[in-house]
């Protein structure tokens, strides 16, 4: 895939399928030890330490539409090939946390891309959860909590139109933050 993002689309899809009530991503970047890590953990159903052992076979799903499951064993080997991993822990009736660790400035790292489509995008499928996205860069921090935004909404559900640009607005403009400040730090003149 070509943003780590669309990554995170499937991860969290997978997460609503197993009945997460709360999905966490967790993006943090470490420029002093070149590292980027995402972290998507859920309450969901889990998974059994034997289907944990064969999820990254591409040929090992547990949807009946298709025989092959390439979402994790794609994020393994984007992972793998910019000297990083994946590791995935699961428990049955727990849910389940899949980290993926990049070197931050390999030139094959695809880029986060565009998280905020990503995250609006899960939220239009049904049922009832609620998704935490932290983004931090060193010490700048963006935290998106649907739980809070539920309480301002009320009964207005998240996939009302104007919420959902209201969301994706207001994920850009935290993403467009982090990078200014980024940008600040690289260049101080």
């Amino acid at each position: 895939m070509k943003e780590l993002s669309l990554h995170i689309l499937d991860l969290l899809e997978n997460s609503i399928k197993a009945g997460a009530s709360l999905i966490e991503v967790t993006v943090l970047e470490e420029r002093e030890s070149d590292r980027m890590t995402i972290t998507i953990k859920d309450n969901g159903c889990g998974m059994s330490p034997e289907m944990v052992s064969h999820v990254l076979d591409p040929f090992v799903t547990t949807r009946t539409t298709r025989k092959v499951g390439l979402g994790l064993p794609l994020f393994a080997a984007a992972a793998r090939h910019c000297e990083g991993d994946l590791t995935i822990s699961s428990k049955v009736g727990e849910g389940t946390a899949v980290v993926a660790t990049f070197k931050r400035s390999h030139i094959d790292r695809a880029p986060l891309g565009d998280i905020a489509e990503a995250i609006t995008t899960a939220l239009l499928k049904p049922g009832h959860y609620d998704v935490v996205y932290r983004h931090q860069v060193d010490d700048d921090n963006l935290e998106f909590d649907t739980r809070d935004i539920r309480k301002v909404l009320g009964d207005i559900p998240l996939s009302t139109l104007e919420v959902q640009s209201w969301m994706r607005e207001s994920i850009d403009s935290g993403e467009q933050s982090l990078r200014q400040s980024e940008r600040v730090m690289d260049n101080p003149e």
